[in-house]
């Protein structure tokens, strides 16, 4: 069972490993990958529709670069990060606009510079408890069918995504409810009046391991570089 902080170490291995200094976080949210990323020396731009996210993005890291915009119209130069990173957020773009986000995403890269996706799969512990709150089945397969289209139509090459799972330390159905509210305050009174069905799926899906109890999340790690021609 991976743990928590093993997405930051998948990614910050990518990043090592292609010598990458400026780079863009797509639906940056108000910085949490920003911040940890800034500590280890990484020259951070974040993006988010969501104009008070990027207004807490702002203060939490003086020292990156925030704007709010769509990833479908990045607001940047052709060539201009060493890498560019969608986490979790893909599936949040609309699905009719999700190939051409990648399609963006690959512009504003530098050569040899990679688009890191990590997409959460409809399937999983944590999925299961979560699906009656939001049920994110189809928007998470559309991201995975826009990558498939993106790479089958030759815009972009890599190798074959990786996937793992992340394990989600929750003592209880109050953390989980308080995990779901934190993302997006307004589940939490969804939640509240779906708690004897949350209540259930959470006693049924729960694991136990060294570490106490937690939700499993599988995920998927996509490597994406622009073809050259």
């Amino acid at each position: 069972m991976s743990k928590p902080a093993d997405t930051r170490a998948r990614i910050i291995a990518i990043l090592q490993e292609i010598g990458a200094r400026d780079v863009l976080d797509i639906g940056c949210g108000s910085g949490a990958l920003a911040k940890s990323l800034a500590r280890d020396g990484f020259q951070m731009t974040g993006i988010d529709p969501n104009a008070a996210a990027i207004s807490e993005a702002v203060a939490r890291v003086p020292g990156a670069t925030f704007l709010t915009a769509g990833a479908e119209n990045l607001p940047f130069a052709p060539a201009t990060f060493d890498a560019v990173i969608f986490l979790n957020s893909l599936h949040h773009v609309p699905v009719p606009a999700m190939q051409t986000a990648l399609q963006e995403a690959l512009r504003v890269l530098r050569p040899d510079g990679e688009v890191i996706v990590v997409e959460p799969l409809a399937m999983g512990s944590f999925f299961e408890v979560m699906r009656p709150v939001e049920d994110e089945t189809d928007t998470r397969e559309a991201a995975q069918s826009a990558i498939d289209r993106l790479l089958a139509q030759a815009h972009a090459t890599g190798p074959a995504p990786v996937i793992y799972e992340r394990a989600t330390p929750m003592a209880d159905l109050e953390a989980f409810i308080d995990y779901l509210a934190a993302v997006d305050p307004a589940r939490r009174a969804l939640a509240e009046t779906l708690r004897p069905e949350l209540a259930r799926r959470f006693a049924a899906n729960v694991v136990t391991g060294p570490d106490g109890q937690a939700l499993v999340q599988p995920l998927k790690i996509w490597r994406l570089r622009a073809r050259r021609t």
